[in-house]
């Protein structure tokens, strides 16, 4: 080979191996538009401290308003009955623990003295056999479509969880019962679920492939349903061993809330005891759930689907209302002593020490020289906020007019958490980040229970809103 052809395979070996910030792809960031970014960010003084602040720095500490920092007004015009603060500890299960706060502060109302804690450990063990049996029937139901398709990958992404909402707590209860938290307590793997949930997923899915592949090799569907009935049997040994197996009888007598025993011991089934606690009213029908969801039209009923706890139970409807509106609703079940299932984007200005949340708590905008300007509707659809957490709403402040001023709720992260358990907030917070709430139909206007009972609209799980609260 001549000179001239070596120097040649070299020049075109390096042109190929060596990038080229000229040839960048148009839309990504060129060698011009980075050397005008550099050229309109001018660094000032104020940047360097600022820099030097944030970087050893919280930025929450950094961007306190401390304009809002004084005391608190723990005051409330109406206010239901305290009663003792719950610990989900490190689960998802917030939507068990507002549901069972409104079912036990209902039912010391109705028997005065009576006090009861109820077993979340019983409830989640069956909430987490049912989503299990969701997922194998979706998977079975779908097995026809590509692994790919966006319904399967709906399943095999997240066969189970922890979330959920109060919905589940109707299914659940009404399908299997309550217990006393004596009878079934938690267990160290009940209060923190991660392993054992991640470890159920992972078999969960195993079984997903499993049974996809007898149906496309035509199996009878006698045999499918008796394997997935083998596969749950197995779900339900691991269930067996980090929560407990759940109790089919048991002793119990009623306390008043000094844990004095005020009634005779009896024996109780799940069902029995949840009669007990109920009275003669079930769950199921009893309620509607309202939602304030501004990108979509209100007093129209939604309807999402695939969003339930059980395969056989009911998924998540409700009606979509202006705040005012669920509001005026809130004050009415508040007034006759009535706690509520709510829930929130309580992370979104949240001042963990003093458990209060005003829009005003922080100041970030001015911390980075810059805006945060999305409205409600804008931050839903950008998936920027969502529900993510319940609580149970159990006062308001009114003023003259009767206009809400703040709010407050009874949370699940221990006594020792916030306001002794409880969270403040003001009603500009309440209208930008409450997202649902639960009431009781008695509660609920002809014009507003007849707007619930249209017929719904369909919508996908997939929704930026629809996430479980946990």
């Amino acid at each position: 080979m001549n000179m001239n052809k070596i120097l040649v395979s070299i020049i075109l070996f390096f042109a190929a191996v060596m990038p080229s910030v000229a040839q960048t792809k148009d839309g990504g960031i060129s060698a011009d538009m980075l050397r005008e970014i550099t050229k309109q960010h001018k660094s000032t003084a104020a940047d360097k401290a600022l820099f030097n602040a944030i970087a050893a720095n919280n930025i929450d500490d950094l961007a306190t308003n401390y304009a809002t920092k004084g005391a608190l007004n723990n005051h409330f015009s109406i206010e239901t009955k305290e009663q003792s603060i719950t610990d989900q500890k490190r689960s998802g299960r917030c939507w068990m623990f507002s549901g069972f706060n409104v079912l036990r502060s209902a039912f010391a109302t109705r028997t005065d003295s009576l006090s009861v804690e109820l077993s979340q450990g019983y409830l989640f063990f069956w909430d987490q056999l049912e989503k299990s049996n969701l997922f194998l029937q979706g998977v079975i139901d779908n097995a026809s479509k590509p692994i790919d398709d966006n319904r399967v990958q709906f399943f095999f992404k997240g066969p189970i969880n922890d979330g959920g909402t109060f919905c589940g707590v109707a299914d659940l209860v009404d399908k299997y019962g309550l217990v006393p938290k004596q009878i079934m307590p938690e267990t160290f793997s009940s209060d923190n679920t991660s392993k054992a949930t991640s470890l159920i997923k992972s078999k969960l899915r195993e079984y997903g492939l499993i049974l996809r592949d007898m149906v496309a090799a035509g199996k009878k569907q006698t045999a499918i349903k008796a394997e997935k009935t083998r596969m749950l049997t197995d779900v339900y040994r691991m269930l067996c061993l980090v929560f407990g197996e759940p109790p089919t009888q048991f002793d119990y007598a009623f306390t008043d809330k000094k844990g004095v025993a005020k009634t005779e011991t009896k024996t109780y089934t799940p069902m029995s005891f949840a009669k007990e606690i109920l009275g003669d009213k079930q769950i199921k029908g009893s309620f509607i759930m309202v939602m304030n969801d501004p990108r979509r039209d209100y007093y129209k009923t939604y309807e999402v689907d695939l969003d339930r706890h059980t395969y056989d139970g009911t998924n998540w409807k409700y009606l979509n209302l202006p705040m005012d509106d669920i509001a005026r609703l809130a004050i009415a079940s508040l007034k006759d002593g009535r706690k509520l299932y709510s829930s929130y984007d309580v992370g979104k200005f949240l001042d963990r020490k003093r458990g209060y949340c005003d829009v005003n708590n922080y100041d970030y905008g001015s911390l980075f020289g810059t805006t945060f300007g999305m409205n409600k509707a804008q931050r839903i659809m950008t998936f920027d906020s969502g529900s993510t957490h319940a609580m149970t709403l159990t006062a308001v402040d009114i003023d003259k007019e009767g206009n809400p001023v703040k709010w407050k709720v009874e949370n699940s992260w221990g006594a020792d958490w916030g306001q002794k358990g409880c969270l403040i907030m003001t009603n500009e917070w309440f209208n930008e980040f409450m997202f649902r709430l639960v009431v009781d139909n008695k509660y609920v206007p002809e014009n507003i229970m007849k707007m619930y009972n249209q017929k719904p609209i369909m919508l996908t799980p997939e929704d930026p809103l629809f996430g479980m609260d946990d």
